[in-house]
């Protein structure tokens, strides 16, 4: 486990700021009050999300060893890109700048891996941008997955029921589908 680099660095916050926008300060640096400072350390290609004392213990452990320590924020490809895993929902939600609702006839389809359509969307945030990230919740804010949206809020009261308005990247239902693979390490 390993600090990341600049460009790792760059790329990582450039992804998270889509989806937090300005509170990207706030995962970095403790809240009022706050003892335990949290960092981002590398292993395998993955980007884990942990209390800096915890990290620091972490060192005494063998690479070959230590498999995880933290929340997974995602992983990097081979091309350098990053790629943002479903188990960083929990990170991410709290401090999501962008967020849209699903009514629940919507919860279901999103679930399974579909794209939002417009007359599954209950709310959304105003004013949100074309090709920004959003968080998923259901009626009751229960965050479901993030995604991207394909139209801006404007835009996206026009559209016809059927025309999509968010690209999922991510949902809960991933554990489920992706369980064999999710937390493998090859």
């Amino acid at each position: 486990m390993r600090a990341l680099t600049e460009t790792e660095t760059q790329t990582l916050f450039k992804k998270l700021a889509d989806y937090t926008g300005s509170s990207l300060k706030q995962l970095i640096a403790p809240p009022e009050g706050a003892t335990e400072r949290h960092v981002f350390r590398i292993q395998n290609s993955r980007v884990y999300y942990v209390r800096e004392s915890i990290a620091n213990l972490a060192v005494s452990v063998a690479r070959d060893n230590l498999l995880s320590l933290g929340t997974c924020i995602g992983k990097f490809t081979k091309s350098g890109k990053f790629r943002m895993h479903i188990t960083a929902l929990d990170v991410i939600a709290p401090h999501a700048r962008y967020k849209i609702w699903v009514k629940p006839n919507g919860e279901m389809p999103f679930l399974y891996g579909g794209n939002i359509v417009k007359a599954h969307v209950g709310r959304f945030t105003e004013d949100c941008p074309q090709h920004q990230g959003v968080i998923v919740l259901n009626m009751s804010d229960t965050p479901l997955g993030f995604g991207v949206t394909a139209r801006s809020s404007a835009e996206a009261r026009k559209l016809e029921p059927t025309g999509i308005v968010t690209f999922r990247q991510a949902d809960v239902g991933e554990y489920l589908r992706e369980e064999d693979s999710l937390f493998t390490t090859t």
